[in-house]
Parts: structure tokens; C-alpha cells; sequence
């Protein structure tokens, strides 16, 4: 069967088992703009072809045009997934709180990769 690319995002999103608004949230985009996708009112660009690739290791063959396989790596499906479901499990407050430590190792990280060069 043949599909849309918004048609993979919806699967894409429900398979992460996460709501639309979360799954705006993950790529810093309004939840309106992600309903319009799913229900083919908004056209997909380039750059949430990215966003959705690089935030959750998306094959972008599957994404663009159903070949392969959903994901880029099993490993990363798998942690991806495992990391979205126990995030959803918990109240907003604590969603803030691992955002921001998220954050916080981010940069962290960046510091320590800047100082080893």
C-alpha cells in the first residue's frame, strides 16, 4: 500500500507512542502545525524532514518515500522508544525537570568535546 509522507509521520509519532503535542514539543514546533501534517491540511519541507530525522534517527528513505526500514538504527529505536514511554508515564513538573537536565548534559557535553580539541 502507498502513502503519504504525513501518513508515515502519524505512524512514525503513534509508533513512539507519543502524543502530538509531545511530538511537536521534541522538535520545537506547535502542535497545530503537526495536526495539520498528519491530516494532509500541511505540506512537509525539508526542514521537518530533518528535524524528524535527526530527533529521532529516522531512516530518511522511509520517511520520504516508505523504502526501508522506520528507523536508522535498532539501538536507537529501541532507547528512543524506551526513553519517549517512561517520559510520557510522568506528570508535567517532572517532565520539566528531565527536559532540563537533558539540556544540561547537552551543553555539558559540548564543553567537555570543545576542551578535548
Amino acid at each position: 500500500m502507498d502513502y503519504s509522507i504525513n501518513q508515515r509521520i502519524k505512524e512514525l509519532r503513534e509508533k513512539l507512542g507519543i502524543n502530538q503535542r509531545d511530538f511537536s514539543k521534541l522538535l520545537s514546533l506547535s502542535g497545530g502545525y503537526i495536526s495539520g501534517v498528519e491530516v494532509n491540511l500541511r505540506e512537509v519541507n525539508a526542514r521537518l524532514i530533518k528535524l524528524i530525522v535527526s530527533q529521532f534517527g529516522v531512516n530518511e528513505e522511509w520517511l520520504r518515500h516508505g523504502n526501508g526500514e522506520m528507523f536508522i538504527k535498532k539501538k536507537i529505536d529501541e532507547k528512543a522508544v524506551r526513553i519517549v514511554s517512561l517520559f510520557n508515564d510522568l506528570p508535567p513538573h517532572f517532565q520539566d525537570v528531565v527536559l532540563g537536565t537533558i539540556e544540561l548534559l547537552r551543553k555539558a557535553n559540548e564543553i567537555e568535546n570543545k576542551n578535548k580539541k
